[in-house]
């Protein structure tokens, strides 16, 4: 199970860090410009031109006041096709932010996050984090949500934090997740694009929530923040005017993104990112005994997982761990793998193992 017990917040300038700690070893970190297109930032944009794409289907650049023009796909899964022509303007949302030479993607159904909740002004249904396993929870929340919503069209998603709180607390937040989207909806008629009409919260306050259950302190350096966060986190909240200092996270990091990480065991790890897959050898460094390379396996897995985090790593991961491929001296490997990335916010999954034997992520 991820935990963490300290987050490290530092602003300079328009760019922020944040590092997320757990017994003094880094877990997360995330660079972020403040005033840029962030995921989940709501924008007026302008349809700068259009451009066709395979299948005879097509999309629009757009102009969101952004460095780069973001792109938006015609077709959108459970909205009308859009036609629109050079000019127009478009109300959309950061789904993906930039990357590398990249541009943001953009989507046209809006949805707005809470702590509890998210509302999905476009969607048709309610659903429940499968994350809640207490059935009768998950029941109570469903019910309540259901009785609750509008006339109008309207989705929502119940998130995992709602299994620990009040039920008034969670009707409370529809009524404003609403009210945040009807903002959005005035904002934008008198707008003049490309203009920005809705900001995601801090993605501090989002590690927060994420991280409750183990949590003790945060450290910012930024003393507007540190009374938001002081309103929102019942723990230690302190100042620091030069945190990055204080926990030597310069030092962690470069540690923890080289290439080849040791265990303690004296094994090694190697990751490679290609551009169709992660790689991930496990090396024994000459534990070839059934005994210690079960152990190594068993720590790399562990090591594993906080790396997969760490640095963000996404699409196919292929791991050849040490000794025999067989499953039944990988099925707790992976079991432990499960374990670790539980609650790991870009839903990585194990799949299994490959017919040569490589744990597939």
């Amino acid at each position: 199970m991820i935990t963490a017990d300290t987050i490290v917040y530092e602003k300079s300038g328009v760019d922020a860090c944040l590092a997320v700690l757990d017994n003094g070893k880094l877990r997360e970190f995330e660079v972020f410009n403040e005033n840029g297109a962030a995921e989940g930032n709501v924008y007026l944009g302008r349809i700068v031109k259009k451009v066709p794409l395979a299948e005879d289907k097509f999309g629009f650049m757009v102009n969101i006041g952004d460095n780069r023009e973001a792109f938006m796909s015609a077709q959108e899964r459970g909205l009308l096709e859009v036609n629109m022509t050079e000019g127009q303007c478009v109300v959309v949302q950061v789904s993906k932010e930039a990357r590398a030479d990249k541009g943001a993607k953009l989507v046209r159904a809006v949805q707005i996050a809470g702590t509890y909740l998210v509302y999905r002004p476009f969607g048709t249904y309610i659903d429940v984090s499968s994350k809640i396993n207490d059935e009768e929870k998950v029941r109570e929340l469903h019910d309540a949500v259901q009785k609750n919503v509008s006339s109008q069209q309207e989705g929502w998603v119940v998130r995992t934090a709602a299994a620990d709180a009040d039920i008034n607390a969670v009707i409370e937040e529809m009524s404003e997740l609403r009210n945040i989207y009807e903002n959005i909806r005035i904002k934008a008629r008198s707008a003049n694009a490309p203009a920005l009409l809705y900001a995601k919260e801090n993605p501090l306050f989002d590690l927060i929530r994420r991280y409750h259950a183990t949590l003790t302190a945060v450290v910012v350096n930024d003393h507007n923040l540190e009374d938001k966060v002081k309103a929102v986190f019942s723990g230690e909240v302190s100042y620091n005017a030069d945190p990055s200092e204080k926990y030597g996270l310069q030092d962690m990091l470069q540690e923890a993104l080289q290439k080849t990480v040791k265990l303690p065991s004296g094994g090694e790890i190697h990751i490679e990112e290609t551009r169709a897959f992660v790689a991930i050898d496990v090396d024994s460094a000459g534990s070839v005994a059934r005994g210690e390379t079960d152990n190594l396996n068993r720590e790399a897995a562990v090591e594993i997982a906080r790396q997969i985090l760490l640095r963000n790593l996404a699409g196919k991961i292929i791991i050849d761990f040490a000794g025999s491929g067989e499953y039944r001296f990988m099925r707790g490997i992976m079991d432990i793998l499960d374990e670790e990335l539980a609650g790991d916010a870009q839903g990585a999954r194990v799949l299994g193992l490959s017919k040569a034997g490589n744990v597939e992520i």
